[in-house]
């Protein structure tokens, strides 16, 4: 289902990082970005710097559908993007529409944004505005099981593992077009989230 009308895709802004709504004014960096060294990418979809265009094309029709809501991360020491994140799955409470649960997906950043602390922070912006602003039940996220620095990043901030889904959704490995791959569930609830919180911001 589709987000609510009500909600707009937020500015979010730390020390390291801006998240603002994708557009296509962002091609040009995001190029760049996408034609630094790949090495990292092995099971996550990021375009080429050729396949810029086109990957816009599918976030921002997913956007327009409601079923996405996706962000450039920006590097506040250069003002260049560097990558891209999402909100996306949303779920709403039986019968209101009103969010209950969101995804954060869809995340890459150029090989020189990684550690750089740059997805630290913007997890902490979009999970902080997701359980605080919107007043979500629950944050998912996953990854392909076999993805081990993903998984890290994911448990380093704070979301608690759940099972490998078997066969669950499309894998973005090389030479696996059309193929399932597993995937590794994480979350985060509410009730969670001041922990969460706290441990995020001292890092």
């Amino acid at each position: 289902m589709p987000f609510p009308s009500t909600l707009a895709a937020p500015v979010l802004q730390g020390v390291r990082v801006r998240l603002e709504p994708l557009s296509r004014r962002h091609t040009p960096d995001l190029a760049a970005a996408a034609g630094e060294d790949r090495a990292s990418y092995q099971f996550t979809w990021v375009p080429t710097a050729a396949e810029v265009d086109g990957y816009l094309d599918e976030q921002l029709a997913r956007a327009a559908a409601g079923m996405l809501m996706p962000f450039a991360q920006i590097d506040l020491r250069t003002g260049r993007a560097v990558g891209a994140t999402a909100y996306w799955d949303p779920r709403l409470w039986p019968g209101r529409d009103v969010l209950c649960a969101v995804e954060v997906g869809f995340t890459w950043l150029a090989a020189s944004a990684q550690r750089s602390g740059i997805n630290r922070e913007a997890k902490f912006l979009l999970f902080a505005h997701a359980f605080e602003q919107w007043q979500v039940a629950r944050v998912d996220l996953k990854t392909d099981a076999r993805n081990a620095r993903s998984r890290a990043a994911i448990e380093a901030a704070g979301a608690r593992f759940e099972g490998v889904l078997r066969s669950w959704s499309r894998s973005w490995a090389p030479g696996e077009d059309g193929q399932l791959r597993d995937s590794a569930m994480y979350s985060i609830i509410a009730a969670e989230w001041p922990d969460c919180r706290a441990r995020l911001a001292q890092r």
